[in-house]
Parts: structure tokens; sequence; C-alpha cells
């Protein structure tokens, strides 16, 4: 290793944060990027580490993925630090580097495991090779049963501001994003709870009307949970949470884009309304990601996957099996967008919304080295997290 751990990325197309560079070069030192330009201004290469990479290839900052379960056999819920660093590990195959741990509704013993287990995890997680636990998204108790989907009925309760003061301290403080149902006794106090902390509020797994959910807005409410899915739906007499998502700049909405969650139409209408700066890109996968077609569990539920869907019993889908990566292409493909458009629902606007931005979400010069690399046909070639190769194709083939 050179002095001074200076690493060079070169002939390399690179998305930056103000601009796209067609021939350039990357300089990473200790977990940050310290410089990006155009490879005729790079005076000497001889002191750094070169990752070389196949040219045509393209560098885009690493996916955010603000809501998921789990991956590799590991989910949130197991509440240890083996699941968690087994999600770490797996996720920068699919251009993951840094993500929320989410929880799921449960009885509230094994919600709070869960939550202590990440707040620790955070204290201590690997500084590199593996993507980064940025806090927890906690998906229920405090959701509409009318709109339940996997989510188990018998645990969901009413939002409770009380449980979830107790919660934060046990998490360490480390919950970012909180998914309720705001029209149930006592929501419009809980999101004006989490609009004062700093927490993230979305709308999800609800039944709200549209007039609801613009008190939410009012309230504070800033995000929609896996937008199409277990919410009100679009009606020309009642607009619904979908209705509000649509037309509330307020609201950014996460959108499932695996075909299944949401067909690919929807998809691109819900591209057309919101546009780029309004999507999140997420994947809500659960620990069948990676594995092969059978029977798992989410939720204490059992869910069976085959062919691309997790569904429970009765054939509601169960969470997915998406990589992140194959939903920056599919948004590609749905929409038409540009490489530009799928970045920002990737990787930028997830970073804003955690109000990361300063160290998170583009390629530019002193935020974190979270770098993927895509080759000609936009698959993961190569995930860099915080200035470490977690995940090199030509690695894994071998």
């Amino acid at each position: 290793m050179p002095k001074d751990n200076l690493i060079l990325i070169k002939n390399i197309q690179i998305y930056s944060e103000d601009r796209f560079i067609e021939n350039g070069y990357i300089i990473m030192k200790n977990k940050k990027i310290i410089e990006v330009g155009v490879l005729s201004d790079l005076e000497n290469d001889q002191d750094y580490q070169i990752i070389e990479v196949p040219s045509g290839f393209i560098a885009v900052p690493g996916f955010i993925d603000v809501h998921i379960h789990g991956v590799n056999g590991a989910d949130t819920m197991d509440a240890t630090k083996e699941a968690l660093d087994t999600m770490a590990s797996a996720l920068p195959k699919e251009g993951t580097t840094s993500f929320l741990a989410t929880t799921i509704t449960q009885e509230r013993k094994e919600i709070e495991k869960a939550l202590i287990n990440a707040g620790e995890y955070m204290k201590t997680q690997a500084d590199q090779g593996k993507a980064e636990v940025l806090g927890i998204h906690l998906e229920g108790p405090f959701v509409n049963a009318k709109r339940a989907g996997a989510q188990p009925v018998h645990h969901i309760i009413d939002p409770n501001v009380s449980f979830l003061k107790e919660w934060l301290a046990l998490s360490n403080h480390s919950i970012k994003l909180v998914t309720l149902a705001p029209e149930q006794p006592n929501g419009l106090e809980m999101v004006r709870y989490l609009k004062e902390n700093g927490i993230i509020a979305s709308i999800g797994h609800s039944d709200a009307t549209y007039e609801q959910v613009v008190e939410a807005i009012e309230a504070g409410a800033n995000h929609v949970t896996h937008l199409f899915n277990q919410m009100k739906g679009l009606h020309h007499r009642e607009p619904g949470v979908v209705g509000a998502a649509f037309l509330h700049d307020e609201l950014k909405a996460e959108i499932i884009a695996d075909g299944v969650h949401v067909r690919p139409e929807m998809v691109k209408l819900a591209y057309q309304q919101k546009q780029r700066e309004g999507l999140i890109l997420i994947t809500d996968s659960m620990r069948a990601k990676c594995l092969k077609n059978g029977t798992y569990d989410l939720g204490g539920q059992e869910v069976t996957v085959k062919d691309g869907k997790a569904v429970l019993e009765d054939g509601t889908l169960a969470g997915s099996i998406l990589k992140l990566g194959q939903a920056f292409k599919n948004i590609l493909n749905y929409t038409g967008c540009s490489i530009e458009d799928a970045i920002q629902m990737a990787s930028v606007n997830p970073a804003k919304q955690l109000n990361i931005y300063d160290r998170k979400g583009s390629i530019a010069k002193g935020k974190d080295a979270d770098i993927v690399i895509l080759d000609h046909n936009r698959e993961i070639f190569m995930t860099i997290c915080r200035g470490e190769v977690a995940f090199h194709k030509e690695d894994d083939i071998k």
C-alpha cells in the first residue's frame, strides 16, 4: 500500500455531483474522496494504488436503501450483530453502500431487541469494506390494520409517543425514519413529535383520506412508504394517499421498482408525476434475497419465495427480493429516464432526506468514498464503501 493510503480510479466515466466527466479520475484517501477531475489534468499517478477499470465503464455514487428488512438469510429482526454483519457484507454486491436497517410490526420486546442491537452495532460497525448502517427505519407497529399487508395484524397498535420515546433511548437515538398511519388515534401527535426531533415521518400502511394526508403534511410528514402498496389508492372522488403524494412536493415517495409490487406502467406514471426529485428507490427486501426459492420467515410469518415473488400463505406480497442495482436498471427501462435521473432517485434523494448529503449521495471532494462502478449493461462491476473495495464482480466469479 502506498504511503498516505492514496487510491486512484482512472480511465472512468464519472457522474460527479456537478458534471459528467468523459475520461476522468477519482482520488481517495482515508475513506474520503479528495479529488475528482479530468484524467488529462492528472500530473502524476506513481504515488497511488491504482484501480483500473475497463473502457466505457461508469462511476456513480453509492446507492442508499432506506427500506430494507433483510438479505442473504439475515433480517434486522434477528437482533444479532451477525445478522447486521451479513446484511452489510451482502449489500455492496447490488451497489448499496449504506442503508437503514428496517424493523417490522412485532411484539414490543422483539422490536426492542432489534432496536438495541442496531444501536449498539452502529457504535462499533466496521469502518470499511461493508455497507454502512445509517440508522433504523421503524416500520410499524403504528399502522392501520386495514392496510397491514405483511405486517402482523395482532401486533399493530395505535401511535404511542411514550413508546417511541423509550425506543429512541433504547436505540441510542438511531431511529431515523418511522412509518405510521397518521389517521390513527394519536397519529398527528406522533408526526409532530417526529418532526420536532428531526426524524422522518412517513405515511405508510395507511387508509388516510386526502384531507387526512394534508393534515399530516401540515404536522410535519414528508415521506411516503412504498408508494401504491398498502395505502388508500387514487380515486376520482377520493385522491387518497396516492393522490396526495402526487400533488404534494413536500412528500418524497419510496417506490419498489421490481415490476411485481408496482407494474412498470405505474412506476412510469409515478415518475411523470413526482419527477426525479420526488421518488426514492427502495428494495423492501427480506431475508430470502440472494437465496433460492423456498420458505422463509418474516416477522414470525411463513413466506414462500418463488419466481421473483415473496408471498404469505394467503398470497399477500411480503417484502421483495429486489436488488437496488436492479431497481436502478429497471427505473431506466420503465421510464426512459437518464442515468442522472436514476442517480437522483437511488443516491441523492435518500441522502438529502436523511440530512446526510454533506457526506453521502454524490461523487464530490470531501464526501465519503462510496462509489459504484457499472459496466456497459449497467450491471454492478465494483462497489467501494468508504474507500475500500467491498465487491468486485471478477472476484465474485472466481
